[in-house]
């Protein structure tokens, strides 16, 4: 069993800052790509940020030059900084991380889900 446990949500006012945090642990044989999802209020969750095994990163345009996803692969943990925060991007964001379990068995992984709110 593999499990992620997400931390650094919160209340920023408009131009701030947060970083999201997600480490994996338990039977983790490999970590392939690692991902942060997002849903705000009556809308569709909708995929972040996104980090392969080899480093390759991509982005949604809507965050692109705001936020930077990143990973220690000796932690098995991704990150999320997040610059220059405005009020759309108030949402639950969730990591999403495909786990080798064995040499030739995967699963994919949720976190629990971090609020994050951005008001004055």
């Amino acid at each position: 069993q593999v499990q992620l446990v997400e931390s650094g949500g919160g209340l920023v006012q408009p131009g701030g800052s947060l970083r999201l945090s997600c480490a994996a642990s338990g039977s983790i044989f490999s970590i392939h790509y690692m991902r942060w999802y997002r849903q705000a209020p009556g809308k569709e969750r909708e995929l972040v940020a996104d980090i392969t095994s080899g480093g390759s990163t991509s982005y949604a345009d809507s965050v692109k030059g705001r936020f930077t996803i990143s990973r220690d692969n000796a932690k098995n943990t991704v990150y999320l900084q997040m610059n220059s925060l405005k009020p759309e991007d108030t949402a639950v964001y969730w990591c999403n991380v495909l786990v080798g379990t064995t040499s030739t068995s995967n699963g994919l992984y949720w976190g629990q889900g971090t609020q994050v709110t951005v008001s004055s």
